[in-house]
């Protein structure tokens, strides 16, 4: 794992149990590039801060449920680094030195500072910690001096200030970190019950993994073509919440004859929530069952993150020495 181009990082705030919206939109394109890079994938609980800092009681809780969740969904701590920002300290220190070069209203302009402040509006979001989030997250990435981001292609935009800032450090001090890239995956809508996006700030997920009895529950509630009134009425899957986790968990021939059939009204929406019920539950039967196995020894959860925590101190330790050595903040003589 010595090529620094070729590192790949990502993360996500502590929020709870990973959703189907968590999964199709980042944990499941993780789970794939472990194959392909030396990948680093953190939980943000620092970030989590930024927003719940009047109350952190459910931060610890929802790390574990994180990690438990990303492990049941396939990522090997054999294959990738799993770690918790706070546990890297140098996190901290490079967002300190990075706070030092980079202008202010760069800070100031970043879209979804204005955006944040507006939904959330009924927290005090008017921190220093919330303004530099987006330096602590461009600290997060090139402390491990990564050359890819996965994100998907209505995102790109939000990498633009980290290459800025990586851009005006090495100009200042040298050619220490690459600029990160946009690594482009695919990410599905993936809509809620009720048809916006899926989002635990909506209250309309689907736990990745639910019992079957939760998701038969959940699915029943689920919002489907608003313009059809009656059994008999012919329905259009285009605008229908359900046809859209079909896509997403349906085979082709099953997706071919649900649509025919909806059109044709043959199949009703109590029927179809039914079939795309049992049909997410054998599909996500085997995360089901890792999870399980994960709740009855906790220890699988810590002691990977424990040993991700090692090797992601190892990386970015090694990133501040050059750091420090292009800062001319170095003091070897106080060493020993």
């Amino acid at each position: 794992m010595n090529r620094p181009s070729q590192h790949v990082l990502s993360g996500l705030r502590p929020t709870g149990r990973v959703h189907l919206g968590n999964y199709f939109g980042a944990v499941k394109n993780w789970v794939e590039l472990q194959d392909r890079y030396p990948c680093y994938y953190f939980v943000a609980d620092w970030h989590a801060l930024t927003s719940d800092y009047a109350d952190p009681s459910k931060i610890r809780k929802a790390t574990f449920e994180a990690v438990a969740d990303w492990l049941s969904a396939g990522l090997d701590p054999a294959k990738c680094v799993l770690f918790v920002q706070s546990e890297v300290k140098e996190h901290a220190e490079l967002h300190l030195l990075l706070s030092m070069v980079t202008p202010l209203p760069w800070l100031e302009r970043v879209p979804t500072f204005k955006d944040q402040q507006a939904q959330l509006e009924d927290k005090e979001l008017n921190t220093y910690g919330f303004l530099g989030y987006p330096l602590l997250q461009t600290a997060d990435i090139i402390v491990y001096r990564a050359g890819f981001v996965p994100v998907g292609e209505d995102q790109a935009s939000h990498l633009e200030m980290s290459r800025e800032v990586v851009r005006r450090f090495n100009n200042f001090y040298g050619d220490v970190f690459p600029e990160p890239q946009p690594l482009f995956t695919a990410t599905p809508k993936v809509p809620g019950l009720d048809g916006r996006k899926m989002s635990k700030s909506y209250g309309n997920t689907i736990p990745l993994t639910a019992s079957a009895d939760e998701i038969r529950a959940l699915v029943m509630t689920m919002f489907t073509d608003p313009n059809r009134i009656r059994r008999t009425d012919p329905g259009n899957p285009d605008i229908c919440n359900l046809f859209q986790f079909h896509k997403l968990f349906s085979d082709d021939a099953t997706v071919t004859r649900v649509d025919h059939e909806c059109r044709t009204a043959q199949i009703g929406c109590v029927q179809d929530k039914k079939l795309i019920a049992e049909i997410m539950i054998e599909n996500l039967a085997p995360l089901r069952a890792r999870r399980e196995e994960i709740d009855r020894d906790p220890s699988i959860v810590w002691d990977a993150l424990r040993e991700g925590n090692r090797k992601a101190r190892e990386r970015a330790g090694e990133t501040l020495e050059l750091v420090r050595d292009a800062m001319q903040i170095s003091y070897p003589e106080l060493r020993g």
